[in-house]
């Protein structure tokens, strides 16, 4: 059983490590894609800055505040490309917009790398009021992005951000913004993010090969921590199973004998007084091999030492055999007993199966007053056999519904206060049918009676 527990520790750790390796993974690849679009947003927004000043512009707002975070960032910066050699309209007054751009932004050699690294990769594009992008000769052309609603946003709101896939190229972070002016009326900074993307998926395969790697790392130390957590657990379980193995087999010898000399006096005549008191002692005996018997089953079970020996037994044989040990009980109680239901059989242990059904319809004897009547029934239901047992009892109450199947727990009868029973019964039967693949279920109303259902599954192939 411990065993078992283990497993599902292990699980459990293996689960949590997982876990926390899973957000720590998420959340950095997460920080990396943030920063790279911050980075990616203030580099187009700080070229879009140069495109309106080198244009005799006023930066929007937002735009001025990405230069001044810009040069905060980068301390100074380089001298980038100049959009306006473009035009030939404009070749007269470059020198001039040099000096001026100079002035505005002095070149370090320093930072002229830092620059490149950082702007080099973003394109610019100028488009006429009609949205057809304005060509320069002998100037290469940047990739082409056609985002219909990019424009339109822009025509709208001034300026629009966004990231657009480009067949066959990849993914572009586009700013576009309009300037009011007829040429250029829309203005355009682009980056291509294909170097992002390929640095994210890298990065998402070490992530994926070290996470097997520590998956096995954890479940490795999971079961450690399982099997020292569990330990001392296990070994007192096991030692605990052999003292009632050893104990019930021990006892068998002691209560042989006196039952045995019980059965010699009770042959011996003895007066009135004497054979009540050897009678009490064989009523405690058969209740003590009850017991024994009842105790090395469980252990045999837990230790799963108890081998089945399955067949098909047909369902009508079998509700006839167990109602007929029981008959003459029932009829003294003044019970009625009946058999309905599905006419097939079960591929299952026949001992067991018929000390299940003995349990449950001796617990229904026990809590059925006379006059009542206990039922019997079996119907298929998809892929496994429904066995229901139904008395029109007293009831029990839904206090004691969760622990009917612990050992030793019992609910006392009604109708008879004084009856002995050990509490082993319904732990037994749980059991016997769990080793079948199978479930039972208790239901019961409070004057309406008890209904125990059992599922057995039916084996693909009937020996």
């Amino acid at each position: 059983m411990l065993r078992a527990l283990r497993w599902k520790l292990s699980f459990l750790y293996l689960l949590a490590a997982l876990a926390l390796v899973g957000i720590g993974g998420f959340g950095t690849y997460s920080l990396i894609d943030r920063y790279f679009q911050q980075s990616t947003d203030l580099a187009l927004q700080f070229k879009m800055a140069l495109q309106f000043r080198l244009l005799d512009l006023e930066p929007p707002n937002e735009l001025q505040e990405a230069e001044n975070t810009w040069q905060q960032n980068n301390q100074t910066a380089a001298s980038p490309l100049r959009p306006s050699s473009y035009f030939s309209e404009y070749e007269e007054e470059h020198d001039e917009r040099e000096e001026a751009e100079e002035e505005a932004y002095p070149h370090d050699e320093s930072s002229e790398s830092y620059y490149n690294a950082d702007l080099a990769a973003v394109f610019v594009t100028m488009r006429n009021a009609n949205g057809d992008v304005i060509t320069v000769p002998d100037v290469p052309a940047p990739p082409t992005v056609h985002s219909t609603d990019a424009l339109t946003q822009a025509q709208i709101v001034g300026h629009d951000l966004r990231t657009v896939n480009i067949i066959g190229q990849g993914r572009v972070r586009l700013l576009t913004y309009r300037t009011g002016t007829d040429i250029p009326y829309i203005l355009q900074v682009g980056r291509l993010l294909n170097d992002q993307d390929r640095t994210l998926e890298q990065y998402l395969i070490y992530l994926g090969a070290l996470g097997i790697v520590v998956s096995i790392l954890l479940a490795l130390i999971s079961w450690m921590l399982a099997g020292r957590s569990l330990g001392p657990a296990q070994k007192a379980w096991d030692q605990q199973q052999t003292f009632v193995s050893n104990a019930s087999h021990e006892l068998r010898t002691p209560l042989t004998f006196i039952r045995a000399t019980a059965d010699y006096s009770m042959r011996t005549k003895p007066n009135q007084e004497q054979e009540e008191q050897l009678r009490n002692i064989l009523s405690e005996c058969d209740y003590m091999d009850i017991l024994v018997d009842d105790l090395l089953l469980l252990s045999r079970l837990d230790a799963n030492r108890l081998v089945l020996d399955p067949s098909l037994i047909p369902l009508p044989e079998l509700f006839a055999e167990s109602l007929s040990k029981l008959q003459q009980r029932a009829d003294t109680e003044g019970i009625t007993f009946s058999a309905n239901g599905y006419e097939g059989a079960i591929y299952a242990d026949a001992t067991r199966i018929k000390q299940v059904l003995l349990i449950l319809l001796d617990n229904a004897l026990r809590f059925t007053p006379a006059g009542g009547k206990i039922e019997i029934a079996a119907e298929k239901t998809g892929r496994s056999i429904e066995i229901k047992v139904v008395d029109s009892g007293a009831g029990i109450q839904s206090k004691h519904l969760p622990y009917l199947f612990d050992r030793f727990y019992q609910v006392t009868s009604p109708k008879n206060s004084a009856s002995r029973s050990n509490g082993l019964g319904l732990s037994i039967a749980k059991t016997l049918i769990e080793a079948h693949g199978g479930t039972i279920k208790i239901e019961s109303k409070i004057g309406k009676g008890t209904q125990v259902t059992i599922n057995l599954p039916i084996p693909k192939k009937k020996l």
